[in-house]
């Protein structure tokens, strides 16, 4: 096993140990609104446990590990970025159907998150189907393309930030499944495809 492999279980494993108890405080939660007047101090919390096990789901599927033989069901994914971003200032709007295989649904998430990075007051990052190829855009009022984190994804070594991980990771998830990264950049949008 290499240390991408490694990093991926440890990924993996920590998504997996954090989202029980986090269930176990959304349970809570329900069996309190049942038992008493919930107030908004309880939707409040409601709203943020939903939240972060969204997050930990789409953190174990973009950085876990991505087993080639198995495949994700494209609603699956859309319903997941819908709950993850229900209250954010950025979007994901997720417009592939069918079943994907999850190496290349973790590495068109990773391209959302260098993307999502591209817009500091917000917007959407889409992702559709482009031929045989992936197309993720984002695309806000203000597009920040500072270069140093987008030479990574040319293979220009950069100082790599936990902000920044996913430019690192982006190559070697496209290097799995075979493919390379091309980026346009304009006024007020930023695309990734592959």
């Amino acid at each position: 096993m290499d240390d991408r492999q490694l990093s991926a279980m440890v990924a993996s494993r920590i998504c997996h140990d954090l989202i029980s108890p986090i269930g176990a405080i959304s349970n809570g939660l329900e069996l309190m609104s049942l038992s008493t007047d919930p107030g908004d101090e309880v939707d409040l919390v409601s709203r943020s446990v939903a939240n972060a096990q969204a997050r930990i789901r789409f953190f174990r599927l973009a950085f876990g590990n991505a087993p080639a033989e198995q495949a994700l069901p494209s609603g699956e994914v859309a319903a997941l970025l819908d709950e993850m971003t229900a209250e954010a200032r950025t979007g994901f709007d997720w417009r592939v159907t069918g079943r994907q295989p999850r190496p290349e649904v973790r590495a068109a998430l990773l391209a959302m998150l260098c993307c999502e990075t591209a817009l500091p007051t917000g917007g959407t990052v889409r992702v559709v189907p482009d031929g045989d190829r992936w197309w993720i855009e984002g695309r806000g009022p203000r597009i920040d393309s500072a270069p140093e984190p987008w030479e990574m994804l040319e293979g220009t070594p950069a100082v790599v930030t936990p902000a920044t991980v996913q430019f690192a990771l982006l190559p070697q998830a496209l290097e799995d499944i075979g493919s390379d990264a091309r980026v346009q950049v304009s006024e007020r949008a930023i695309a990734i495809s592959f």
